[in-house]
């Protein structure tokens, strides 16, 4: 029997765009401590150094302002629900966008001129543009509000993944985190519909996921959970289910709760 379609999530305008903004200042503060050396360091993204790094969460932000100064476009082709399937092929645009921008960082005043240039320009487009304006993404047209959203998970991501290749402590800011975290459940529970397996990101987010049997009271028999970074690596391809399992960073019981086969749900 089909799955009956689930009520999209709503995300709060007003917190969406103060926690993208607070984010990104936290992690300027942190890219703008760097060293020379710091930023030469490799990352766990493939060949990326910090330097690369550090260019493409400008391309985060440069994204938005780019999408809400070209012309509308004439049709939807992607909502929130849609993104995180939508990602996948990008990775050769991403990589060639993400290394020019770096050179030509280099070539412009180095990455805190390019942080401060973006910060300006990313708070005039928010304040050009209403959420249910359409505009022009890499995946295509889609509405500024869903677009946020989705800044939130490349900031958090990508956050940690600065704090892991620096050993910097950049805070995450908790509205982003939450954000972040309730995107990339709902990806999972798109990917897997079903409710034999509850998936529990205290504090921020609780769905249901696995084709199979549906509780309908008291304790779920399959109950994975985790904390809200453990929850944006594993969805993410940064750390593997297994590893998660043995620091203790997760908790699975029950017969289906390995969640392996759909992971990772982004990238």
């Amino acid at each position: 029997m089909p799955q009956p379609r689930k009520r999209a999530r709503r995300y709060d305008s007003e917190k969406t765009r103060a926690a993208v903004t607070a984010q990104f200042a936290h992690v300027r503060e942190g890219v703008e401590r760097l060293t020379p050396e710091q930023l030469a360091l490799p990352t766990r993204l493939g060949e990326w150094t910090v330097r690369e790094l550090a260019a493409h969460i400008a391309m985060v932000l440069r994204s938005v302002v780019r999408g809400v100064a070209a012309p509308e476009p004439a049709v939807r082709d992607v909502g929130l629900a849609d993104w995180p399937a939508a990602t996948r092929g990008f990775a050769g645009a991403v990589d060639h966008d993400t290394r020019e921008l770096a050179e030509w960082a280099d070539e412009s005043g180095g990455l805190a001129e390019l942080y401060a240039r973006t910060a300006e320009e990313f708070a005039r487009a928010l304040a050009a543009a209403p959420d249910e304006r359409l505009i022009v993404t890499r995946f295509g047209g889609m509405p500024l509000g869903d677009f946020l959203v989705t800044r939130t998970v490349e900031l958090t991501v990508h956050t940690d993944d600065l704090n892991a290749a620096t050993g910097l402590a950049v805070p995450h800011d908790r509205q982003a985190l939450a954000a972040c975290t309730r995107l990339l459940a709902d990806a999972l529970a798109s990917k897997a519909p079903g409710g034999s397996v509850e998936l529990r990101v205290p504090p921020y987010a609780v769905v249901q996921c696995v084709e199979g049997p549906r509780h309908t009271r008291g304790t779920p028999p399959n109950v994975v959970e985790t904390d809200p970074l453990t929850w944006a690596r594993l969805a993410t391809g940064r750390v593997a289910w297994d590893q998660t399992l043995s620091e203790a960073r997760l908790q699975a019981s029950g017969d289906r709760a390995d969640l392996t086969p759909w992971l990772p749900v982004l990238g």
